[in-house]
């Protein structure tokens, strides 16, 4: 039997907050970068078992699967059971690409009521209800890092970041929890 290697979660044992921000890891997910033309949309929305937003900000759940616009051609598909995807869209039958980005990204959990105020330590992006509602989404930056926020409740968010800045995304996002909480 050949040696495989393990990979390790990149926030493992990672603790922030405060008595107003809740930080924590995501749970490893599926995830697909999906660009497609329009008159692909309708099949690969049956493909995957949601319907793709075509409106700027908006995201789509059934079950444990989001579908989040990021662009009139491009979405962010986020399946929480580890789903293979790709094989999904796949069988839509539609010329589209579908690259796998499971290990390429992860995400941390920001919830509580100083969520919003934790989040723009480092992002300029208005996070209010009225501007930002539960279910809106965009690919914005947080500090020095490309993120896709992810507005899941009215006091909970889904950060979504590469692996490789999860450490720097964490712990300014701690910084602002700690911030948020004064």
């Amino acid at each position: 039997m050949a040696d495989l290697a393990t990979r390790t979660l990149p926030l493992r044992g990672f603790h922030g907050g405060s008595a107003a921000v809740r930080l924590t890891p995501a749970a490893p997910a599926s995830r697909l970068s999906l660009r497609a033309k329009p008159d692909a949309v309708e099949a690969l929305s049956t493909a995957l078992g949601l319907s793709l937003p075509t409106r700027p900000k908006a995201s789509v759940t059934s079950g444990t699967r989001h579908a989040l616009w990021l662009g009139p051609d491009e979405w962010l598909v986020i399946d929480e059971t580890e789903t293979d995807l790709g094989s999904l869209a796949a069988a839509a039958g539609v010329l589209h690409s579908a690259t796998d980005i499971s290990h390429r990204n992860t995400a941390v959990l920001v919830e509580g009521p100083g969520a919003a105020a934790a989040i723009n330590a480092g992002c300029p992006q208005d996070l209010s209800l009225k501007t930002f509602p539960v279910g809106a989404c965009s690919r914005t930056v947080f500090g020095k890092a490309e993120i896709v926020l992810y507005r899941t409740g009215e006091t909970t968010f889904r950060v979504e970041c590469w692996r490789s800045f999860a450490p720097y995304v964490s712990g300014l996002l701690a910084a602002g929890a700690q911030d948020a909480g004064h």
